[in-house]
């Protein structure tokens, strides 16, 4: 399901993202709390850039990316308005880590929220990101990946844990913990059929099946 900037940049552009749901996604803010964040931070796929917002005002040292430049100025926004005008966001290709992550040099810790499931059933993708991560991230350091499940039908590209599991079997890494969690959206008019469809809401949040992955990178 990979999609070229212009995509991403409409629903920026028109603030119809269903990720986009004003505030971080509760998984993550339990994992900071449980001491799982730590040192160097990249946010990968930041959309509007609420992690990177949020763990900014901890005092942690972030850095918020996104393949789509509309996505990269609404985060920026975001964190004036929010009042922390010292968050950094950048445009990158997440695909593109393992040949130019020496511009952004090395992280000990990866939140990837609702990233990785975009890549799909695309296996050839996924290992372009899987190999971009190990090329990231410090030896020692975390994945955190939070990803739409399969276990329930939906709006959004869901995945199931295999897929998460057979994409970090390769020497480097090691899969510490893969357990089911809630991922929290929006549903906007881009998704609001798609909603009724499955039984959803049709307005507002809604909390929908999730995989909270943890990999270590050895």
């Amino acid at each position: 399901m990979t999609q070229a900037p212009e995509f991403w940049n409409i629903v920026y552009d028109n603030d119809t993202a269903p990720w986009v749901i004003g505030e971080p996604q509760p998984a993550i803010v339990a994992l900071e709390r449980a001491g799982w964040i730590r040192g160097r931070v990249l946010d990968p796929g930041t959309g509007a850039g609420e992690h990177t917002i949020a763990l900014t005002r901890l005092g942690y040292d972030v850095l918020g990316v996104d393949l789509s430049p509309s996505a990269v100025a609404y985060a920026r926004r975001n964190a004036e308005d929010k009042g922390v005008p010292g968050a950094r966001f950048e445009v990158a290709d997440a695909l593109a880590f393992a040949d130019r992550g020496d511009r952004l040099g090395e992280f000990d810790t990866v939140v990837d929220s609702a990233l990785f499931h975009v890549f799909g059933t695309e296996s050839d993708v996924r290992a372009a990101y899987v190999r971009g991560l190990h090329r990231i991230c410090k030896p020692g350091g975390r994945v955190h990946i939070l990803a739409l499940s399969d276990a329930e039908p939906g709006f959004g590209p869901r995945i199931s844990d295999s897929i998460i599991r057979d994409s970090f079997t390769a020497d480097g890494w090691e899969l510490e913990d893969l357990s089911p969690s809630l991922y929290r959206g929006r549903v906007t008019e881009v998704v609001a059929e798609d909603a009724a469809r499955y039984g959803l809401p049709t307005h507002g949040l809604v909390d929908m099946a999730a995989w909270l992955a943890r990999i270590r990178r050895v």
